[in-house]
């Protein structure tokens, strides 16, 4: 197993063939990689006390960290990470114990903390706050600290969510074709 790929308390990471893990990065313990999907330099996802799962042409990009919230301690309870299919996670996001549903951009910067669901085909704006607990309805754009509805996204906007991941897709496979 790669030093960038690690177990813990017996716990391995399960990483689809297709998906891409920079040298950079750490992926430890209870994760769950699907296809096409790319973690980028200096990213964190700890696995260590719930499951992480990223979906299908998902990327997590430079400098994000991705962890859970075992609450009570040692329980095996609390608050996992599910990230779904063609999700962007721009550069520097933490993403703490939520729920990131299919088609989303998470802009950079942004935190989104526990038990927070971000429904699909959101757009959320770099340096975003997004509060323990909080919903965020499908098909809008939020901005701020804490995060607030701004307006629907646009049929653009879509597109550019789409594209996004498709493309950071294409990339992963120059950089594995390099490998």
């Amino acid at each position: 197993m790669s030093r960038c790929i690690r177990s813990f308390n017996d716990k391995y990471p399960k990483v689809a063939d297709s998906a891409y893990v920079d040298e950079s990065a750490a992926v430890i313990g209870d994760v769950i990689l699907k296809e096409d999907s790319s973690i980028w330099s200096q990213v964190s996802v700890r696995g260590d006390l719930l499951t992480i799962t990223i979906g299908k042409g998902t990327n997590i990009q430079d400098c994000s960290t991705l962890h859970t919230t075992e609450y009570p301690k040692d329980s095996g309870q609390g608050f996992a990470l599910t990230i779904g299919d063609y999700v962007t996670v721009g550069h520097g996001v933490v993403l703490h114990g939520c729920e990131i549903k299919n088609n989303c951009l998470i802009g950079m910067g942004s935190i989104v903390l526990d038990g927070a669901v971000v429904e699909p085909w959101v757009f959320l704006g770099a340096g975003s706050l997004v509060p323990p607990g909080k919903t965020l309805e499908s098909g809008y754009m939020y901005l701020g600290s804490p995060a607030k509805k701004v307006r629907p996204i646009s049929e653009h906007e879509r597109q550019i969510i789409k594209e996004n991941a498709e493309h950071y897709v294409k990339v992963k496979n120059r950089y594995k074709a390099q490998i």
